[in-house]
């Protein structure tokens, strides 16, 4: 904790790169761990909320979608404050997560780039309108708009490529970094996981409860809980 409050200190454009850890405390299940997310019917997650099990089986995806993935009650935690809290100071050059709950910009952060896309945001795929995420989550069956549409949230599913601009602009924040931190993310997610690869700065900071790919060449590892650690961060 005294080497990452000696980082924060002497850093002056910090990229934060976060995975699902990061909202676990807020009551969203991860992917990977043990207590985490479950599939049904033999079927995984991965399986399940993918696009060619949105298009075959829609019914089924949009059980599951509303059942597992949409936490209405899901509040910002320590992390999500403290990140905030750095943009206001001017020291955060911007957030990337994979995360699709939306979290950082509730709590206020500006310069988020959703990798994945995010639960708050959904689309009719015939005319394009735009519809919350009670819409879906109060919807049966497959939800459509009054146009007859199927209401698609937009989140990237398995199978489907990431936004082009999203990326864009997640990869120049990280090549522009002088401190990145990883945290909350096995990296296993492809391509996504790939991106801190672009980093040139001097401090790859990466937090996490398990072993990542990245831990041999990073600054610094810690091997906690994430919201625990930025919960007893002093802010620089």
């Amino acid at each position: 904790m005294n080497a990452l409050s000696e980082i924060m200190k002497k850093t002056k454009r910090l990229l934060f790169f976060g995975g699902a850890g990061v909202s676990t405390a807020s009551g969203i299940p991860d992917f990977r761990s043990s207590d985490g997310l479950q599939g049904e019917d033999g079927l995984t997650p991965e399986m399940i909320l993918s696009q060619s099990f949105f298009y075959l089986q829609p019914e089924r995806f949009f059980r599951f979608y509303r059942q597992k993935m949409l936490h209405p009650e899901a509040r910002p935690n320590a992390v999500h404050r403290y990140l905030y809290e750095l943009e206001k100071r001017g020291k955060l050059g911007g957030i990337v997560t994979q995360n699709i709950d939306g979290l950082h910009k509730q709590a206020g952060s500006i310069r988020v780039y959703e990798l994945h896309g995010n639960v708050h945001e959904n689309y009719c795929m015939d005319c394009n309108a735009s519809f919350p995420m009670e819409k879906i989550l109060n919807s049966e069956g497959i939800p459509r708009c009054t146009c007859g549409g199927v209401i698609k949230p937009n989140v990237v599913l398995y199978g489907e490529p990431l936004d082009k601009y999203v990326s864009i602009g997640a990869k120049r924040e990280i090549a522009n970094a002088d401190t990145l931190i990883v945290a909350g993310t096995s990296l296993a997610v492809e391509p996504a996981a790939s991106f801190i690869e672009g980093f040139r700065g001097k401090n790859l900071v990466v937090i996490n409860k398990e072993k990542t790919p990245a831990d041999e060449r990073a600054s610094l590892v810690i091997h906690d809980d994430v919201e625990a650690v930025f919960r007893n961060l002093d802010l620089p």
